[in-house]
């Protein structure tokens, strides 16, 4: 089993910075990708940042937030972090924090779970 826990959620005047934290932990031999998803009221959930690791790693943003939000990670710790800053009233949702992970060496298929959920709320 696996899991997956964020923190750092909260409400934030129009402008500000948030860090989002999200710790993978259990039966995990790697980690592929992991990253961050929002879903804001009435709207489509949305892809917001993902970052890959391995020799062929790379990172990548939704347009909206390139330029104001970081990804990094911690492949130690299985940790992901998301720096967002310049926030605005647009960036108020659930985020959702996703692990890719592979479960053991043998194993040929990554499995993806899922956090809670944290809310950002972004007053203007």
């Amino acid at each position: 089993q696996v899991q997956v826990v964020e923190a750092g959620g909260g409400l934030v005047q129009a402008g500000g910075s948030l860090r989002l934290s999200c710790a993978a932990s259990g039966t995990i031999f790697s980690v592929n990708s992991m990253g961050w998803y929002r879903q804001a009221p009435g709207k489509q959930c949305e892809l917001v940042a993902t970052s890959t690791s391995g020799s062929g790693g790379s990172i990548n943003y939704v347009d909206s937030v390139k330029g104001r939000f970081t990804i990094s990670r911690d492949n130690d710790k299985n940790t992901v972090y998301l720096q967002m800053s310049s926030l605005k009233p647009e960036d108020t949702a659930v985020y959702y924090c996703y692990a890719d992970v592979a479960p053991s060496r043998t194993t040929a298929y990554l499995y993806k779970y899922w956090g809670q959920g944290t809310q950002v709320t972004v007053s203007s």
